[in-house]
């Protein structure tokens, strides 16, 4: 399918999803009480009670097992007003507070650690303030990925194909990168979104693509020489539904890779990966975003790979990243998690195995590595949409540098 032909067909289906969802009634309703929901893409929110200007909420966990932190819900009908939104249970918000949207979610700012107060945090409305949305961190949805899409319309290095239908009928797309009538010297598969709220890991996509589709010499390289394939929401029911997506009931995407997959996206990866890739993949990245806060949650990381000498082509691969990056965010590969240190044990991977481990198993893989990029704080760097991207474009330098290493 084309990328024009893909467009067209979200925005129609986009017009019919916003019907459906949007309720009838109007966001000002009698009394004055605001209307606090979570009736869009990527909504996802408890409202426990409201009385006054104070809001009582929690993350949503549906099929969650366990607690996880992810919330996204909207204000109407509090112009010129001071609202207090207290979290019960344990504490959601972020180490730079919420993420703020007065466009509708279109764009995104931080609100600022110094506007919470453990778990709760004020805000002012303007007079004309007539919605505004709150989140855990910077979404990325079906939108999103259209909208920059749009900038390549009529790029011939640019495909979006279907990998598969989710469970719930949504298109789950794959992204092509490179000149396709030619042999490539290499190929490169990407996930990203095996767990929902994961949005700031769309964001590096988004910057290393661009890198890849630019006209610049290592550019140009790149799309003579190497054919990428990324999967842009590997849980695309869940981005778009405002899904916590770690922990899933009855398995996370990213454990679903051994015996019979539960997940019909897994299993196209699954697939596609072996035949498309013909025994000659050199690089699979699996881009993901951490917990809250605190020590290896607070810094860009790779996962250790529990084979030695996997390990060995990451820390290589590290070092070079370090040598080309160019972005406000910065990668140290002293900050890397070897196997067998924290949470990356035998144990965490009991009810599964992860996209990385089975990746690591193809036949002629090169390699494999997963990078965790943290939702708000980098080292004392802020990660938004603007800087994650240029930590995407970094990682692309390194690509390109590893796959064709200096004299």
């Amino acid at each position: 399918m084309s990328v024009r032909g893909f467009t067209t067909t979200f925005f129609v289906s986009a017009i019919l999803s916003f019907v459906l969802i949007v309720p009838a009634d109007s966001a000002e309703n009698a009394g004055g009480v605001p209307v606090v929901d979570a009736q869009f893409p990527g909504g996802n929110v408890v409202v426990e009670r409201i009385e006054g200007d104070r809001v009582e909420l929690r993350p949503d966990l549906r099929d969650t097992l366990g607690w996880w932190f992810y919330w996204n819900f909207r204000v109407r009908g509090a112009a010129g007003r001071t609202l207090t939104f207290q979290f019960t249970g344990q504490n959601p918000i972020g180490v730079r507070g919420p993420a703020v949207s007065t466009d509708q979610g279109r764009s995104w700012s931080w609100l600022g650690a110094d506007r919470v107060q453990n778990a709760a945090f004020d805000y002012a409305f303007g007079a004309d303030d007539d919605e505004v949305r709150f989140c855990f961190a910077m979404p990325y949805q079906e939108e999103h990925f259209q909208q920059f899409l749009a900038a390549y319309r009529d790029n011939r290095d640019l495909a979006v194909e279907e990998l598969c239908k989710s469970r719930q009928g949504r298109s789950v797309e794959r992204l092509h990168v490179g000149d396709r009538e030619r042999e490539p010297k290499h190929r490169m598969f990407v996930t990203v979104r095996h767990h929902a709220c994961e949005s700031m890991s769309s964001y590096v996509l988004e910057g290393l693509v661009a890198a890849a589709l630019a006209d610049t010499e290592d550019g140009r390289w790149f799309r003579e020489n190497v054919h990428l394939v990324a999967i842009p929401f590997v849980d695309k029911d869940g981005v778009e539904q405002g899904d916590q997506g770690k922990n899933r009931k009855p398995r996370d995407h990213n454990r679903d890779y051994v015996g019979e997959s539960v997940h019909p996206s897994v299993a196209a990866i699954r697939s596609f990966v072996p035949d498309w890739s013909r025994g000659r993949l050199d690089v699979a990245l699996d881009l993901h975003c951490p917990w809250i806060r605190g020590q290896y949650n607070e810094v860009i990381y790779m996962v250790g790979n529990s084979d030695p000498e996997m390990w060995q082509r990451q820390v290589a691969f590290g070092k070079v990243l370090e040598e080309v990056q160019q972005g406000p965010l910065k990668y140290r590969a002293a900050d890397n998690l070897p196997f067998g240190q924290a949470w990356n044990t035998g144990g965490n991977y009991s009810q599964g195995m992860s996209f990385s481990r089975w990746a690591s198993q193809l036949e002629g893989i090169g390699l494999v590595t997963t990078f965790e990029v943290p939702y708000a704080n980098a080292a004392g760097g802020t990660v938004d949409a603007d800087s994650a991207r240029a930590f995407g474009q970094d990682v692309f330098r390194a690509v390109r540098r590893y796959l064709t290493p200096a004299p």
